[in-house]
């Protein structure tokens, strides 16, 4: 059995305050570093990692720094990846949900946007083009990782989302509109020769 383990992303001040952050280089704000430190704290007493894999974003980085800290793993390890990026929004980075909703519905986290999950913002990717990049990477991790191995993923809510749709056989709108992932929310996925499944959505809350 091969365990993935992933974990989203501490708060930063643009979650707090409602924007969309795409690719933007914004930081941890001092809840999620405080989300990050006691979610490693409760990884290190469940798990033990053979392999960490992260989003090269500077809140995902500074998430995995405070994550591996109390494990038995060296952060010097860690592999930082484009694969695990949030969706690049292009434009509307920096616009607030609220704004985006009323002016760009088809760019929100509304149903407008799922239905257009093919339309690409100016600068950015689609919902596709992301859940391409996402699952192909978690794909190829499963064939590479040995079958006793447990391997940390550390990104966004979005790659968490198309994960889920993915395992779960769902089209990309339910798994955008049926889940919710909060800041270090702890999303686990077992794979066998049988089958990928998930034992566990969300499963802790740092708030």
């Amino acid at each position: 059995m091969t365990t993935i383990v992933v974990v989203r992303h501490g708060e930063t001040a643009w979650n707090r305050e409602g924007r969309m952050q795409g690719w933007a280089p914004v930081p941890l704000n001092d809840t999620g570093r405080e989300q990050a430190e006691a979610a490693g704290a409760w990884l290190a007493d469940r798990y033990a990692f053979d392999a960490v894999h992260a989003s090269d974003l500077l809140r995902t980085k500074e998430t995995a720094e405070r994550l591996v800290d109390p494990l038995e793993f060296d952060l010097a390890d860690t592999s930082y990846e484009m694969a695990w990026r949030e969706r690049d929004i292009g434009v509307y980075q920096g616009l607030t949900y609220d704004d985006v909703f009323d002016r760009f519905p088809e760019f929100g986290l509304g149903e407008a946007a799922v239905d257009a999950a093919d339309r690409v913002p100016d600068s950015g990717e689609s919902l596709v083009d992301v859940y391409d990049r996402v699952t192909d990477r978690f794909e190829a991790i499963l064939d590479e990782a040995g079958p006793d191995e447990t391997r940390l993923v550390v990104t966004h809510g979005g790659p968490v989302y198309m994960l889920l749709g993915h395992v779960e056989d769902l089209p990309i709108k339910e798994a955008v509109l049926d889940h919710h992932i909060d800041n270090c929310g702890v999303t686990v996925f077992e794979h066998s020769e049988e089958e990928t499944r998930v034992v566990e959505t969300n499963g802790r809350s740092w708030a």
